[in-house]
């Protein structure tokens, strides 16, 4: 019997769902730079200094950015993606034990959210 590939996973998802990710942590990153009112209402909450959001807005930046390095064909492009989504995924697991901290659950749904598709984006950047 002749050997079959599996059908590919379509790629076109995966790209879709990391781009996803890529958009909501530019977005974020860009309303910590502007310091939107949100961003200073959730930071005073947490007691995370104001002083703080320049750093974290580039993190989260340049973790969108890997990840869409990551989306290039080529192994230290894989590389990149990979090690922005873990950084990704550790970023926001500190954000959310941050909020577990402050006890502040009322909103946990946020930081809960970006670190499910980080963790996502990780998968997806380990699977190709």
């Amino acid at each position: 019997m002749p050997h079959v590939d599996p059908p590919a996973r379509p790629q076109a998802a995966e790209a879709r769902d990391t781009v996803v990710t890529i958009a909501v942590n530019a977005g974020i990153a860009v309303a910590d730079l502007a310091r939107a009112d949100f961003v200073l209402a959730n930071s005073a909450e947490v007691g995370l200094p104001q002083s703080w959001l320049p750093r974290l807005a580039t993190l989260k930046a340049a973790g969108a950015a890997g990840l869409a390095v990551g989306l290039l064909d080529g192994r230290f492009t894989a590389f990149v993606g990979i090690a922005a989504a873990i950084g990704l995924v550790l970023f926001f697991a500190g954000a959310l034990a941050a909020h577990v901290r402050a006890r502040v659950f009322r909103n946990i749904a946020f930081p809960g959210g970006y670190f499910a598709l980080a963790v996502a984006s990780l998968a997806l950047a380990a699977a190709r």
